[in-house]
């Protein structure tokens, strides 16, 4: 613990450094710093899915660093410091695990969801979706709101019911891309989305990270089909879809 502890105070130091110091730094304000932590995130989130251990711990630190930056910034208006900052977070863990801390007794993982959701409306939410942050993308979103609903109790008994429903959905789509209606298109085919994030979530798939594999796995296709046809040569706009098929196929031969 004293090795953690003086690694956390010696960053401390570091930001006070910088914060006095660095003219970029200095002149740094939340709103500026936002989008660049969302990039961290997202490249967090990259070195996950490819599990590279070394670029997790070096994206961890840097989003360490965001939250020091920002509760540094606030300090200096006495709003709140790291201190409160973590404090705060305590406390809410300390309340939000009664099984742990309190004398709340929980059989399985799903209850202790179905607890964290109870406790956070008598906390003064009005609803079990209020966390789910408005920016969140789309598919993420779907995810976050139906793990929510779940843990309310309002969710599929079974994911045969589940496969129905995005059959269901699947004939609508269908039947609307027929008419053309390009409103309605767009409307039903969300639905199927939707259908299809809940069938997941009861088959232990991660849509949101499922979609990413395929996204990258397209991509290291692509881009040897590309560098096949620049060496003999060609351009991919000339070549039929057939030619291109070949060397695509070469590539998932492979294992692109």
């Amino acid at each position: 613990m004293p090795e953690k502890l003086a690694a956390f105070e010696r960053l401390l130091g570091i930001m006070d450094d910088l914060r006095e110091k660095c003219p970029w730094d200095k002149k740094q304000t939340m709103q500026s710093l936002r989008h660049l932590t969302i990039e961290e995130v997202y490249e967090l989130a990259d070195a996950i899915l490819d599990d590279k251990q070394e670029e997790i711990k070096k994206e961890l630190g840097d989003i360490l660093l965001h939250i020091v930056f920002y509760s540094r910034i606030a300090s200096e208006t006495n709003l709140y410091d790291i201190s409160t900052v973590i404090h705060a977070l305590c406390d809410k863990l300390v309340h939000r695990h009664p099984h742990i801390y309190g004398d709340v007794k929980v059989e399985n993982d799903e209850e202790v969801s179905r607890n964290w959701e109870k406790l956070k409306l008598k906390e003064g939410k009005v609803s079990v979706l209020e966390g789910v942050p408005v920016s969140l993308p789309a598919l993420v979103k779907s995810i976050r709101v139906q793990e929510k609903a779940r843990a309310a109790g309002f969710d599929w008994d079974t994911r045969a019911q589940v496969w129905e429903k995005v059959m269901e959905e699947m004939e609508e789509f269908r039947r609307e891309a027929e008419s053309g209606r390009q409103e309605r298109m767009e409307e039903e085919f969300g639905d199927l989305l939707f259908a299809l994030v809940n069938y997941a979530r009861f088959v232990n798939i991660n849509p949101e990270e499922a979609l990413e594999r395929t996204n990258k796995k397209f991509i290291r296709r692509f881009r040897f089909m590309e560098d096949r046809v620049n060496h003999e040569g060609k351009n991919l706009s000339d070549m039929s879809l057939e030619e291109m098929d070949l060397f695509w196929n070469e590539a998932k031969a492979k294992g692109l």
